[in-house]
């Protein structure tokens, strides 16, 4: 069994053209969503861990 560059890269040419491309638009609306997404995950998860240690110095100053 050998390998055939020139095969290879035709091979590969074929199966690009069959792809589907997205917009420029497409792109920069799902790249926004993305990154919107990502900044209210982050204040989320800042939230929940200000509350989560709220509650535990909370629970350890109480017993002293």
């Amino acid at each position: 069994m050998s390998f055939d560059p020139a095969g290879f890269l035709r091979d590969v040419r074929s199966e690009v053209s069959k792809v589907t491309w997205p917009s420029r638009k497409e792109t920069l609306i799902t790249t926004a969503m993305v990154i919107g997404m990502a900044v209210i995950a982050s204040f989320f998860f800042f939230a929940a861990d200000q509350l989560i240690g709220l509650g535990v110095r909370t629970l350890f100053s109480s017993g002293s």
